[in-house]
């Protein structure tokens, strides 16, 4: 099979399924707004979405080692999110809101990380650049942040469920056409998950990105309301996502020239020093186009952090486990992260400001970098 024939619908996938989940993560607050939920509620159903994640990914995840096929599980995912998006995006009480939005993420959730670890393991096999697949991710959030946005400013936001179908269903056809990356292993067993338990540098791993990605994750949820509490308008805001995800894109897509120059570790250690710096300066800045101006950062922090960190867990986990691996590290950088960043952001934004989130975020990044400093010092973090 041709290098083209084997990347190009797995790259259709990440495009189609990533630009569909710019409008949950980029439109659905204001969606609910639409709805006549509080900022609280919308709170709320924005944090269901993390918190189903913990255990749907690994659980996902461990069905696909088990039955040792990526593409059947991201199929039946794609079809369980096309169901309850339907009901999900029709609801207009919070309870209602909550129960068919965990239905919704329970489905979703998995989706990118099972995209991901499939590029993974496709990369590994043609011998080509993990970024090089993943990049099509990235470019489908950005052209999905600008053209949707446009589109729902002119028909109106309740409309967003019609975009979502549309992206979503793309995506399951396209999912029909991957083919799976044959594992020479036995299936796993329940009890063999006890392994990952078990393997300290990736127990001590996840505690230590996660010191990292708390920030990431808050910045996500809130940069938004920082932005227009500087006075930036909501086409500022739109733009700020499309240069970041833009600039996230150009790292992805350049991986072949600069990953396998060091250890993986040096440049998660990197990325977090540029995170730090980052924040540090988002909390002095007071004009909001100078905050955008720096989302080209996002690239060289997330892009880098996130590409180099998942290359690292497959370093360091046992091939049987390799989905089950790289949807506990999701679950752990979107997941947990998700829920600590926006619960402390949330409360340190109400009783003291953006500025003051930004410089915690900034300290807790620089105390999670020079821990992994430490660790990859240690004689297992140069595995």
């Amino acid at each position: 099979m041709a290098r083209g024939e084997s990347t190009i619908p797995l790259k259709m996938l990440l495009f189609c399924f990533h630009g569909a989940n710019t409008i949950i993560v980029s439109f659905l607050p204001l969606y609910l707004q639409f709805k006549g939920l509080t900022g609280t509620e919308i709170g709320w159903v924005m944090a269901i979405g993390p918190l189903v994640a913990i255990f749907s990914q690994p659980f996902w995840g461990y069905t696909s080692d088990k039955y040792q096929t990526v593409k059947k599980i991201l199929m039946l995912c794609l079809i369980g999110l096309i169901i309850s998006s339907l009901v999900f995006l029709q609801m207009d009480t919070l309870p209602l809101l909550l129960t068919f939005g965990a239905t919704f993420f329970f489905f979703a959730a998995p989706i990118g990380a099972l995209g991901d670890s499939l590029s993974q393991r496709r990369a590994d096999q043609l011998g080509i650049s993990f970024g090089s697949i993943r990049t099509w991710g990235s470019i489908g959030f950005a052209t999905s942040s600008l053209t949707v946005g446009a589109i729902l400013s002119n028909v109106g936001i309740q409309f967003i469920v019609w975009p979502y179908l549309v992206l979503a269903v793309a995506a399951f056809i396209v999912s029909t056409r991957l083919v799976d990356v044959k594992v020479e292993t036995p299936p796993i067993q329940f009890k063999d998950i006890g392994l990952l338990v078990k393997k300290k540098p990736f127990v001590i791993f996840l505690v230590l990105i996660t010191l990292i990605t708390i920030s990431h994750r808050a910045n996500d949820s809130f940069i938004g309301i920082y932005i227009a509490s500087l006075g930036g308008s909501e086409d500022l805001i739109g733009f700020a996502w499309f240069a970041g995800v833009a600039s996230e894109a150009i790292v992805f897509a350049t991986a072949g020239l600069w990953f396998r120059k060091f250890h993986p570790l040096i440049f998660i250690i990197g990325a977090g020093i540029l995170y730090s710096i980052r924040w540090y300066f988002y909390a002095v800045f007071e004009d909001p186009m100078l905050i955008v101006a720096l989302q080209f950062l996002h690239g060289l922090t997330f892009g880098v952090f996130y590409l180099t960190a998942f290359q690292y867990v497959t370093r360091i986990i046992p091939k049987m486990l390799q989905s089950t691996g790289h949807l506990v590290f999701v679950s752990t950088f979107f997941g947990i992260s998700g829920i600590i960043g926006s619960l402390i952001g949330g409360v340190i934004m109400d009783n003291l400001g953006g500025s003051s989130l930004y410089l915690f975020m900034g300290i807790l990044t620089t105390f999670g970098t020079l821990m992994m400093l430490i660790y990859h010092w240690l004689p297992f973090g140069k595995s």
